[in-house]
């Protein structure tokens, strides 16, 4: 029987116009330029302004983009997934906001909650629907507005996030490209160092979760970076050894773009050089679900048939993974 796999036969992407640089946050909080460069690798973020606006927007954005790429209309979408922790509302999902605004009306859909790793989860359950034969095109959107839970005081946190959006085109296919295998793993425990305080179920909003800023992103850095170079680090050489690739069959690490330091740990484990490192945390800073979709639409005029890629995140939750892709078409 043949096997069919699932390829990413287009790619899109989109941030918005207003860009929050390391000067400003000069004048925000207790911090510098050059601090924050050092620390993150970050000069600039972009963020989502405009009443009304919220994620399934920028999603929009780069689904219209991907479209025009591959010369299909929305309603030859079959399903959407939309990777997220910023959901436009508690529900409906966001997923189903974004195919309405697209005039996707023969698309079903749903979102993911994994964090950082949200879109290396809903690529891998978006394969899925593919490899099965029941759809023939799936986008898979990570995208989300971090500026709409980001505390501009505490500057631990709000130097770190950006807003934007990627989404990727999944196609079947026969041939041996697509998505080749994935790891994807989680520890629960890990809530404790990375969060949202308030607005879930054990902790509804209140006027004294709102005085108390606890509805925005809460982080306890140094565990957060110690198991971040940890998981996403192993878990990319775990999958490279599993499949028996060797640091020169990788063209490409895709790394979720948290930290510049904790990206160069990953690529030293896999013994591959800078060279064949994705980097653009520089421009958007963390974009959660976002990175490795934008990633990926940055490079795409690089990426050649027949490319191994690994994409590796790691997020709150904990949440981590990696996936081998090999690449199926030259832009």
């Amino acid at each position: 029987m043949t096997q069919i796999r699932a390829a990413i036969t287009a790619l899109g992407g989109y941030v918005p116009p207003d860009i929050l640089s390391n000067a400003d946050f000069e004048q925000m909080v207790d911090t510098t330029d050059a601090w924050i460069k050092s620390r993150t690798g970050i000069e600039t973020r972009h963020i989502l302004k405009g009443e009304g606006l919220g994620t399934s927007d920028m999603a929009v954005e780069a689904v219209k983009q991907l479209c025009i790429k591959r010369k299909i209309e929305p309603n030859d979408i079959d399903l959407l997934i939309c990777a997220t922790v910023t959901p436009d509302h508690q529900f409906p999902a966001t997923a189903n906001i974004i195919t309405d605004k697209l005039g996707a009306k023969k698309a079903w859909g749903f979102d993911v909650g994994a964090a950082c790793s949200g879109f290396i989860y809903a690529l891998n359950v978006g394969a899925q629907f593919i490899e099965t034969g029941k759809h023939k095109k799936v986008v898979v959107v990570g995208a989300d507005k971090m500026s709409s839970i980001m505390d501009y005081t505490d500057r631990a946190t709000c130097i770190l996030f950006g807003d934007g959006a990627g989404a990727v085109l999944l196609e079947p296919t026969t041939e041996a490209f697509g998505i080749m295998d994935a790891i994807l793993k989680s520890d629960g425990h890990g809530r404790h160092f990375l969060h949202q305080k308030a607005g879930g179920s054990v902790k509804p909003a209140s006027a004294e979760t709102v005085s108390n800023r606890e509805h925005f992103v809460f982080q306890d850095g140094q565990p957060v970076f110690k198991a971040a170079v940890v998981g996403m680090a192993e878990v990319s050489a775990e999958i490279m050894e599993k499949n028996k690739l060797t640091a020169d069959d990788i063209a490409w690490l895709v790394p979720h773009q948290a930290n510049l330091r904790i990206i160069d740990a990953t690529a030293r484990r896999m013994g591959i050089g800078n060279d064949k490192v994705m980097i653009n945390i520089q421009k958007y800073g963390n974009t959660t679900a976002g990175t490795i979709p934008l990633c990926l639409s940055d490079w795409e005029g690089r990426l050649k048939t027949g490319d191994n890629l690994i994409l590796a995140a790691f997020g709150g939750g904990f949440t981590w993974g990696a996936v081998y892709l090999r690449w199926a078409y030259t832009a």
